[in-house]
């Protein structure tokens, strides 16, 4: 089924809306869920909480690109779970990411940061225009999908240290970049 329809089912209020967005991108929103959160009872929690999210945000809101909407509000409920049951304990595979953008950014808790943070992702989402297609590829799967260095090393037919050191060099240039445009980082 088309996202137009999908969406459509949702302003409609018909719960059909929920199976067919189940259908189409449940594997997808699990994937990411997974990469975060590691644990499959978890993984499923949190896509049964996107449906549950998109079912009370459309409508109002009308998505343009319904995957990344889905993808988004997956990847904001695994991290506050993740953040949640990791609050004692800042061990693993998602501290290791999470420590790795500090070095370009970092966030904070008032209105003022929230605003600050809004802005500052679309300087990211600028920078990353100008990145190379292979480049940007890199950092979304690390950052928005959270994957391990291995799958994404896999997927471009690089060595996990290529696929380190690309990054490496993507954050260093983005840091530069976001200074440039007035960031104090």
């Amino acid at each position: 089924m088309e996202d137009s329809t999908i969406i459509e089912l949702y302003w409609k209020r018909n719960e059909k809306a929920i199976e067919e967005t189940d259908k189409k991108y449940g594997a997808y929103c699990f994937a990411i869920a997974n990469n975060i959160l590691a644990n499959k009872e978890d993984s499923d929690e949190c896509v049964n909480d996107t449906w549950l999210r998109t079912w009370n945000v459309i409508p109002p809101k009308r998505p343009d690109k319904f995957r990344l909407f889905l993808g988004k509000i997956t990847r904001n409920l695994s991290f506050d779970k993740y953040k949640k049951s990791n609050a004692a304990k800042r061990r693993g595979e998602m501290s290791v990411i999470l420590g790795e953008l500090s070095e370009c950014v970092s966030g904070g808790n008032t209105t003022d940061d929230t605003v600050d943070m809004k802005l500052l992702g679309e300087a990211i989402s600028r920078y990353l225009m100008t990145a190379s297609e292979r480049d940007r590829g890199i950092f979304i799967r690390r950052y928005f999908y959270a994957e391990s260095m291995n799958v994404i090393s896999a997927a471009y037919g690089i060595t996990a240290n290529n696929a380190s050191a690309a990054l490496s060099r993507t954050r260093q240039r983005l840091r530069q970049y976001l200074e440039k445009e007035g960031f104090e980082l």
